[in-house]
């Protein structure tokens, strides 16, 4: 019943409050498909029969492939993958224990790690090369991954080019681009709402540009309770969902039966100082809902564990990324991200921290599998 009620209250709000989106060609995908346009404020609303449609076209299952087929893992049911995520932009220094800021050799470091470890079933790029320039992050961090981890990669793409560029050096990974298209060897991950409610412009285009090259696509939204959505968790679940529900809409308009998976990530915000707080039991509630709504809906879930507000490897580290990982893992989340290497309310990685979290993951894996 409480499924249900996220579910209805999320309809309304499409119906009624509706989603901020600016003049460009969503919007007008959008309308041209029945969607409303109010000019002056910018919202579209969307009636229940577009979003009930949307989801019949989705796909309930999407396979990701690595460059071993043995790695190849199926999103969808209750079925529950571990791996790697984020935009870390400092390391602990492996020789030094000093933090220094993260560079494209730590992507291909890490690359290695994840494709040596059992419980990290693939490699979303997890830290930001700062050493490369802006305009040629994507592709580098790309070749990186791919190089050193026969694991599926997730990366994020920043402009429409550079969907493009990493596409083309994929099919040449793949050995052609039908062979990526059975086989796809990457996906991307894609924040292209700007909680609440509105979508960020550049990052639509991207989508757009993904969904049309048949790369599957997490459709992340990460709204903070207490910040920019509801403070109680409920409230925070009904607009994560209509932001969910209104990108299943856009997708498939874009290409019916579009490789789409469900991105939740929902968190919460400390209230004394308005930081991002990843290890709360709050954030492992509503990540385990969150695999509820997905199996609601009968589509694969993109959601979080494993994240800590320690800043270095330690009792605080280990609790709190077990009390998420298990959350979500038992709730029957598909693609647990950021599961492995986080530290720092998702500033900063370590190696050590990445072989400490395999072993979690392994015991989250084990409860997973029950009692035969």
């Amino acid at each position: 019943r409480d499924v249900e009620k996220i579910h209805e209250a999320s309809l309304a709000v499409l119906e009624r409050t509706g989603i901020e989106v600016m003049p460009s060609e969503c919007r007008e995908i959008l309308r041209r498909a029945g969607a409303t346009v109010d000019e002056p404020t910018n919202r579209v609303f969307i009636p229940r029969q577009m979003v009930m449609q949307a989801l019949k076209l989705a796909p309930n299952e999407v396979t990701l492939c690595g460059r071993r087929p043995a790695h190849d893992i199926t999103l969808g049911g209750t079925r529950v993958h571990l791996g790697t995520g984020g935009a870390a932009v400092k390391i602990i220094d492996l020789a030094s224990q000093r933090v220094r800021e993260t560079t494209l050799a730590d992507v291909a470091n890490i690359g290695r790690l994840v494709d040596a470890l059992e419980n990290i079933h693939f490699y979303l790029r997890a830290c930001v090369a700062r050493d490369i320039p802006s305009e040629l992050l994507d592709t580098n961090t790309y070749y990186a991954a791919a190089t050193n981890t026969t694991k599926h990669v997730t990366i994020n793409c920043f402009s429409v080019q550079s969907v493009r560029e990493v596409v083309e050096m994929a099919s040449h990974i793949a050995g052609g681009r039908e062979l990526l298209r059975e086989r796809p060897i990457f996906s991307v991950t894609n924040c292209w709402t700007v909680s609440p409610l509105r979508y960020a412009p550049e990052t639509v285009e991207v989508l757009t540009e993904v969904i049309r090259q048949d790369i599957p696509v997490f459709l992340s939204s990460a709204p903070q309770a207490g910040a920019t959505s509801p403070a109680a968790l409920a409230g925070t679940l009904v607009q994560i969902n209509a932001e969910e529900l209104s990108g299943v809409v856009y997708t498939q308009l874009v290409r019916p039966g579009a490789p789409i998976v469900l991105g939740y990530v929902p968190s919460v915000a400390d209230l004394r100082t308005g930081n991002f707080v990843g290890g709360a039991a709050e954030f492992a509630l509503m990540n385990a809902a969150a695999a509820q709504l997905g199996q609601f809906y009968n589509l694969p879930v993109y959601n979080s564990s494993g994240l800590t507000d320690s800043k270095i490897p330690d009792a605080q580290a280990g609790y709190e990324k077990g009390i998420t990982g298990l959350a979500s893992a038992l709730a029957g989340a598909n693609y647990i991200h950021h599961s492995a290497g986080f530290l720092e309310s998702m500033l900063t990685v370590a190696y050590e921290q990445y072989v400490i979290d395999d072993d979690i993951n392994g015991a989250v894996l084990r409860v997973v599998r029950g009692i035969e």
